[in-house]
């Protein structure tokens, strides 16, 4: 089967890249700039707002899978672009193609469009998806970890302190493994199903409590670590200070806190059981991350 991946560079795609050449696929795969040679990888330089690049990356493809989206920007704006438009791009190239099935990777954070201009964004994506007429299915992971994620590489530095700083007590969060998305992914590429908005986890009744969660982490680097839940005034004192000293580039936005304060990014809605399930187990998987981390010279 030819897959056409959009955001093949980052973290989820790579892996989905690397786990659908393990299977047989054959890739191709947008990129802004140029890549490195890769048997059953054709590169396309090109990106979501150059639509002839978008018609090339799909030519020929069976299944089109969207992983790329902005996670941060300055402004409502800069998600729009990137998450709605660059969506709407990515699937009027897949109709014009005459590709049927289309897998949107698209975030928990759509639930609640509300707190956030990324999650506003993601779900006015889902809206593209929903009217396209195609054959889709919208996957909502929640928090991705795994090999290559940086996101929370400063939680796993700060387990080795033995002192992790987490959202209000009381918070609860689904959690997944990279490479288990990436199996879900190429299951639904693989196997047409009816249009459909899956939130799939590692298997955790409720998710997991955000204390739990870094304690977790604290196996994994080897450290006992003592959670500092950080109550919502805490998170919006930092908040203000990031933006003083860092200005645009403030990784602690106000929609950060409004997220991290939320009580519940539990996934609900995950898919059948004969479709796909979760391989690895979290502990597993985190002692694999944290590998990762001290390999690449991280931790």
């Amino acid at each position: 089967m030819i897959l056409a991946i959009t955001g093949g560079t980052g973290f989820v795609g790579s892996h989905l890249i690397d786990h659908a050449l393990e299977t047989g696929h054959t890739i191709r795969a947008l990129a802004r700039k140029p890549q490195a040679k890769r048997i059953g990888v054709t590169w396309i330089e090109g990106a979501l707002d150059r639509p002839k690049s978008l018609a090339t990356l799909v030519k020929g493809a069976d299944v089109v899978i969207h992983v790329a989206g902005v996670v941060n920007a300055a402004d409502r704006a800069g998600f729009a672009e990137g998450n709605i438009a660059g969506t709407q791009a990515i699937v009027d190239a897949t109709r014009s193609a005459g590709i049927r099935r289309f897998v949107q990777v698209s975030s928990l954070a759509a639930r609640a469009p509300a707190l956030s201009n990324y999650g506003w964004s993601k779900a006015e994506a889902e809206t593209c998806v929903a009217a396209s007429g195609l054959d889709w299915t919208i996957v909502r992971p929640p928090a991705i970890f795994g090999p290559r994620d940086h996101d929370l590489l400063d939680v796993f530095k700060a387990a080795r302190s033995g002192y992790v700083p987490m959202p209000p007590a009381g918070t609860r969060v689904s959690l997944l493994y990279v490479e288990d998305l990436t199996a879900l992914l190429l299951a639904l590429a693989e196997i047409p199903v009816a249009p459909a908005i899956m939130e799939p986890d590692d298997g955790t009744p409720k998710g997991w409590d955000n204390r739990d969660f870094a304690r977790a982490i604290g196996v994994a680097v080897g450290k006992p670590v003592r959670p500092l839940s950080m109550p919502r005034v805490v998170l919006s004192l930092a908040s203000a200070a990031d933006r003083f000293v860092r200005r645009g580039k403030a990784k602690l936005t106000r929609d950060r806190v409004r997220y991290f304060c939320h009580p519940d990014w539990v996934s609900h809605t995950p898919p059948p059981a004969t479709l796909w399930t979760p391989a690895v187990p979290t502990p597993q998987a985190l002692a694999q991350t944290a590998a990762w981390y001290r390999a690449a010279g991280l931790l």
